[in-house]
């Protein structure tokens, strides 16, 4: 087994290895160091099924059920702890699984919770060639380049992250429209938080639609976080993932956005995805400086 680092901060490729084989104690821990560095693993040409994509991600934590999507209904019932992200619609015109064809902007998973999942592993069953590309921003390394007034701006701010839509900007079931971004539901986050396995801080933005940072008038945070979204998702902070069939993926949702391509809606796109319980509640009530996140891992 092999890390082969992409050119990019962040991203690499695991070579050498066989998802489907049940993993040693040694193949885990290399895989959490690489992860620890690189914050997103790809492996390449993998065969799983269902049952052997859940008893991989279980190396890595307890796994967490999906989230909300638009539809209320549950995508594969025989497997709860996997999401399908799909464009394929049944025979009866009901699409098989979330987020459709269309662009998914930047974001980090389900931060609208108390405790957001740590981390996402998907994986490639169907994919349109050259199609539905997956971006990824290394929040670490925003925050280092952040110039240091907006660092000041931020330091101690609480940002209230939006339970409301998806990251397709699609309204989940049971939610209305909020024109105001201080009413907006969902979790309050520190902007910055600290990764206790890297010892480093790091930008925690979520999403930039419906955000608001607490406290601050409606055009001052809207200002201010139109500057942090701008500097965080330049491309010196970026690496791509160009789908194939087979590949899986895992990245560190705590400590970096991603973002999808739109692709042609004629195409069938097919993922399965899994994702890894927090490990502590990172919400705030009360103003604090820098939060840390845990060190807890299984190796």
């Amino acid at each position: 087994m092999k890390l082969l680092k992409s050119a990019a901060s962040l991203g690499g490729e695991i070579l050498g290895m066989d998802l489907s084989q049940k993993l040693n104690q040694e193949q885990i821990k290399f895989l959490n160091q690489c992860w620890d560095e690189r914050l997103v693993l790809v492996f390449k040409k993998q065969d799983l099924d269902d049952n052997k994509l859940i008893n991989f991600s279980k190396n890595f934590g307890e796994l967490d059920p999906p989230g909300p999507n638009p539809y209320g209904i549950k995508f594969l019932p025989e497997f709860p702890e996997i999401n399908v992200i799909s464009n394929v619609k049944n025979k009866e015109g009901t699409p098989i699984g979330n987020l459709g064809d269309g662009e998914a902007v930047w974001h980090a998973d389900m931060t609208y919770q108390e405790i957001p999942p740590k981390a996402g592993i998907l994986y490639a069953l169907e994919v349109p060639e050259n199609q539905g590309n997956t971006h990824f921003a290394n929040m670490t390394l925003a925050y280092d380049e952040l110039p240091y007034k907006l660092k000041e701006k931020i330091d101690g701010k609480i940002l209230i992250h939006d339970s409301a839509h998806n990251s397709a900007g699609m309204l989940r079931k049971g939610y209305l429209e909020v024109d105001n971004p201080s009413e907006t539901p969902g979790a309050r986050h520190p902007i910055i938080i600290t990764d206790n396995n890297t010892k480093k801080k790091l930008l925690f933005l979520g999403r930039r639609p419906h955000a608001y940072i607490i406290g601050m008038e409606i055009e001052e945070s809207e200002n201010l976080l139109d500057q942090i979204w701008e500097h965080a998702t330049q491309e010196k902070f970026t690496w791509t993932q160009k789908w194939e069939k087979g590949d899986l993926l895992m990245w560190k949702n705590l400590n970096v956005l991603h973002k999808r391509d739109a692709f042609d809606p004629n195409t069938r796109r097919i993922m399965h995805r899994t994702q890894l319980k927090g490990e502590m509640k990172i919400s705030a009530s009360v103003s604090y400086t820098h939060l840390t996140l845990p060190t807890k891992r299984i190796v």
